[in-house]
């Protein structure tokens, strides 16, 4: 993955491979290039975007499915890497980090990860906030495994998350009794806004078309600020990622942010429509619980085929049934083809 000239450079976190890689290749001049030997510290931060869990809720393979990606991975018949459920980190310095949505399986995302660990006193994270796309269980209960914090936990959301969050899914008044919650409002009028202590990232929430969870009052009737999607823009350079897990159709804004982001991380739940109805485990197409499939008419391919040569395209929160998984499958093969990416755990993207 990253450029073609290989620029990445490979580390080991956990149980994980991950790959530092640029969105841009070395345009240094001599003078520049020099500079990399000389006595003088070189500051060159760059936003950096740090993939804890790439699928799903329930994880690949999840703990009950039988379906040919789950039992092929665990029978090691099928090529292809385990994930956990979708979650990601952002810095600015590569010291401090920002949360962005809690999976079930942050503690194991964390234990792999050592240098979100800092260690610089009795009880520490590199962690400083968390930053919510919904009020999913996927992306929430995560904060009740983090309830040891020594000071309450800074979540950023919408007021329909904080809804949902407070009433149908309690998590933030469970943690009043622990940790402690202050909530920071995610506005829906555009207005960009920062993460406390995470510097050189400015952050942008885009209301999307998706589904709120099941025992949000707008299950059937989704309302604004239910899903949003994350521009995420490096504050000295002007590069953005959108990030966007949950994402059931491109509206005019949507696509606005697309085509002007160096990379986005968009839903890949699902390759067809009726995926989950052809196999049996679902009587509802992607589209109905809002995930917009990767084929089809209309479907993800054929927006991201619209976009600039030059934007990394990744699909990200992908589901244990979904055919892309299996590294040797057809549908794999033609997203190589499409220079379409597919997220894992422990990917890192520096803009």
């Amino acid at each position: 993955m990253g450029d073609s000239d290989s620029r990445g450079f490979p580390l080991r976190h956990g149980n994980h491979d991950v790959r530092v890689e640029s969105l841009k290749g070395d345009r240094r001049g001599p003078r520049k290039r020099a500079a990399l030997f000389s006595d003088q510290p070189i500051v060159a931060h760059l936003v950096r975007i740090r993939v804890l869990g790439s699928a799903a809720g329930g994880g690949f393979p999840q703990w009950n499915c039988n379906c040919r990606n789950c039992a092929g991975l665990r029978r090691g018949t099928l090529r292809a890497r385990a994930r956990t459920q979708s979650s990601i980190v952002v810095s600015g310095d590569g010291k401090s980090w920002a949360l962005v949505n809690a999976s079930p399986d942050i503690l194991a995302q964390l234990a792999a990860q050592p240098d979100l660990q800092p260690a610089r006193m009795l009880r520490d994270s590199a962690l400083l906030g968390c930053v919510l796309v919904d009020g999913q269980i996927d992306h929430t209960t995560g904060l009740l495994m983090l309830r040891e914090a020594g000071r309450p936990w800074r979540v950023w959301c919408t007021d329909a998350a904080y809804a949902d969050l407070t009433t149908g899914h309690p998590v933030l008044r469970v943690l009043k009794h622990y940790s402690g919650v202050e909530r920071r409002r995610i506005d829906l009028d555009g207005e960009e806004f920062g993460v406390d202590g995470v510097g050189g990232v400015r952050w942008r929430a885009l209301p999307v078309a998706s589904k709120p969870a099941p025992y949000s009052p707008h299950r059937e009737s989704p309302e604004a600020g239910d899903n949003v999607a994350l521009i995420l823009t490096d504050a000295a350079r002007g590069r953005s990622a959108l990030y966007a897990p949950g994402l059931g159709a491109i509206d005019d804004s949507v696509w606005s942010a697309m085509r002007t982001a160096s990379c986005v991380l968009v839903d890949g739940t699902f390759w067809t429509d009726d995926e989950m109805i052809a196999l049996g485990a679902s009587k509802k197409r992607a589209r109905e619980i809002g995930h917009l499939p990767q084929s089809g008419a209309g479907g993800m391919l054929e927006w991201l085929a619209k976009l600039p040569a030059a934007t990394r395209k990744i699909l990200i929160h992908v589901n244990n049934t979904n055919p892309i998984l299996d590294e040797d499958s057809a549908q794999r093969a033609e997203l190589e083809r499409r220079g379409v990416e597919v997220a894992y755990d422990g990917m890192e993207i520096a803009l």
